[in-house]
């Protein structure tokens, strides 16, 4: 099988940001964004009804919505992980070459995620090929999200042990959690848009196989893009 190599793109991070894609890309874009906003505000909203009937007061309460937030915190890291995982198989094999910029520690709160992402700067300096940052920066993201999803669910068992002793330290790790999972998000969001931007058009069939199990039908309609749904807060990326 001939592969076709993907040309190193001009430009940076914020342009391809504003840059418009194919009308076909953007089926692909725009469905698998509704599918992970979905998921986030799920999660959001449960997770911001635990810690608002916890701050007054009505423990029971809050520990009764606290009940499913590990499973709505899965049901947002698993595609989280498999868009990861697609995007970095993909570019694996057709060497995909995207722009991007490095993990800024400033936009996580936990030491783990801050490390993680200090690492990935420091490797962004040290590879000299933009593809092997662009690797790096995938398998950061996905080592980060797999944490962090195990976080919440230790987190949240803790929190329904009576015996726990440190309850405003698993409610505070929930909270962290909760905001570095957003940053993934939002950082797995804008490098989707510069992975499909960097894509071939002859690949994108193969790429919604990986990523959907079949191919977008040119008659799926475009949904408008809606102000990313971060019903707490929105990790501002800087440069983007």
């Amino acid at each position: 099988m001939r592969i076709t190599l993907s040309p190193l793109r001009a430009g940076s991070v914020s342009q391809d940001w504003r840059s418009p894609l194919s009308a076909e890309k953007s089926r692909t874009y725009m469905d698998t964004l509704r599918g992970l906003e979905t998921s986030y505000a799920m999660f959001s909203v449960n997770l911001d009804e635990a810690i608002g009937l916890r701050r007054n007061g009505r423990l029971v309460k809050a520990h009764q919505a606290l009940s499913v937030t590990p499973a709505l915190c899965k049901r947002l890291a698993d595609p989280l992980l498999h868009l990861l995982r697609a995007m970095l198989s993909h570019a694996k094999h057709f060497r995909i070459t995207p722009n991007l910029s490095p993990l800024d520690p400033e936009n996580f709160q936990q030491a783990k995620s801050r490390r993680a992402a200090n690492f990935n700067g420091l490797c962004s300096r040290i590879f000299l090929s933009q593809r092997s940052q662009f690797l790096h920066k995938i398998s950061t993201l996905l080592e980060l999200v797999e944490n962090l999803n195990e976080a919440c669910s230790n987190a949240t068992e803790e929190l329904n042990d009576p015996s726990s002793v440190r309850p405003e330290r698993e409610w505070d790790l929930l909270d962290a959690s909760h905001y570095d999972l957003n940053t993934c998000l939002r950082e797995t969001i804008v490098l989707l848009k510069c992975f499909l931007l960097a894509l071939p058009e002859g690949q994108l069939v193969d790429f919604n196989v990986a990523l959907h199990g079949s191919p977008i039908p040119l008659s799926s309609p475009l949904l408008d893009p809606k102000q990313h749904l971060a019903h707490r807060r929105m990790t501002l990326l800087k440069g983007q």
